[in-house]
């Protein structure tokens, strides 16, 4: 009976010592973290964009009459190609007509006035050879006659001006273009200057687009732009930036950027939607997000998962000082990684060297 106690007492503190270095073995062994991760892949160009925009011509023009009235004509619309000295359109001249008349009227008084001064400055010389009239006398009738003239001259000059305003009653094409705008309609009445249509020059085209104040100032200087069509990727020209505005939008914190195209094709016609975009080249370089970082001191490394994807890596690495604003806010890697590398983007903080984990589906 003794020896079976001490037989069942031994086997007791056999379990109980097996209990204990499995539980220890489960205490040292470290869990597997599920980790988020990206494949490193170099790249040696930064590309700025799309960015949205229109083909605009540089020369347009905003045309209107130069005196008031009621447009009774408008003989061009959006999308029509003028000539140089083409009728756009017209206004009402019964005004101006009676205007035409009565400065007619008044240079042919004055002319009249002019010519009875003159025969009366005549006949007080006449009289004053024979001393028949003094001298105030004979200077009063100079007077008259010389104002007679230069109201002809003043009468002559209204009606050069009558004469012009007819004119301006019909809006003419300043040069060969095309119809982009329309701006009164037949029926109207415009006061001077009032714009009615808009002309532009079709032969000399850009393209129009906004972009960001905060890359504005990252563009390199003499930046070449490549410029595809919306409606057709593959038709594309390359251009140089011509102007920037020099305030951003309020709304949109954007600035406009006109860019001057090098030989666009017919297919770049005004009023086409493109895609602006720049392709800069840097040193090479692995863009990964900030999160992937981990920063001690001076050192600054990243986990590099291990081939068979069970396990991860610290390695340092060196990281480009001057971040471009085109990197969309990510860190740039210059040295210490390779192409094909699985590096975790989140969560470095809590992992250790060797420590085993577990890719998720979205490992990229």
């Amino acid at each position: 009976m003794m020896r079976a106690r001490i037989l069942l007492l031994v086997g007791a503190f056999a379990f109980l010592g097996g209990c204990t270095d499995h539980g220890d073995k489960a205490e040292t062994q470290a869990p597997i973290r599920p980790v988020l991760t990206q494949v490193a892949e170099p790249s040696d160009t930064i590309t700025l964009g799309p960015f949205a925009g229109t083909i605009e011509p540089r020369y347009q023009a905003q045309l209107g009459f130069q005196i008031p009235g009621r447009m009774v004509a408008r003989d061009v619309t959006v999308g029509d190609l003028v000539k140089k000295g083409q009728r756009l359109a017209a206004l009402d001249t019964i005004v101006t007509r009676f205007d035409l008349t009565r400065a007619e009227a008044d240079l042919a008084d004055a002319r009249a006035q002019a010519e009875n001064a003159e025969a009366a400055e005549a006949r007080t010389r006449r009289l004053m050879t024979g001393n028949s009239v003094s001298q105030a006398t004979l200077d009063q009738a100079v007077a008259r006659r010389d104002t007679a003239r230069a109201r002809v001259d003043q009468a002559m000059a209204s009606l050069q001006k009558a004469r012009d305003q007819m004119g301006y009653t019909e809006l003419k094409a300043e040069f060969d273009g095309v119809v982009t705008q329309r701006l009164a309609e037949v029926g109207q009445v415009l006061s001077a200057g009032q714009g009615v249509v808009t002309v532009a020059r079709p032969d000399v085209r850009e393209a129009v687009v906004d972009i960001p104040e905060a890359y504005v100032g990252a563009l390199p200087p003499d930046c070449r732009f490549t410029v595809a069509l919306q409606s057709a990727p593959e038709l594309t020209t390359t251009g140089r930036v011509r102007e920037i505005a020099p305030l951003a939008e309020a709304g949109t914190r954007s600035k406009r950027i006109r860019i001057a195209l090098d030989d666009p094709g017919p297919a770049f016609r005004l009023g086409a939607t493109i895609d602006v975009a720049l392709a800069n080249k840097v040193r090479r370089r692995f863009l990964l997000p900030p999160s992937a970082l981990l920063e001690e001191g001076d050192r600054r490394s990243v986990w590099v998962v291990a081939p068979d994807g069970k396990s991860v890596t610290r390695r340092d690495v060196t990281v480009a000082e001057d971040r471009d604003r085109a990197d969309q806010g990510r860190i740039a890697v210059i040295d210490g990684l390779q192409a094909g590398d699985r590096v975790v983007v989140a969560g470095v903080h809590s992992l250790k060297d060797g420590q085993p984990v577990r890719l998720t589906d979205d490992a990229v």
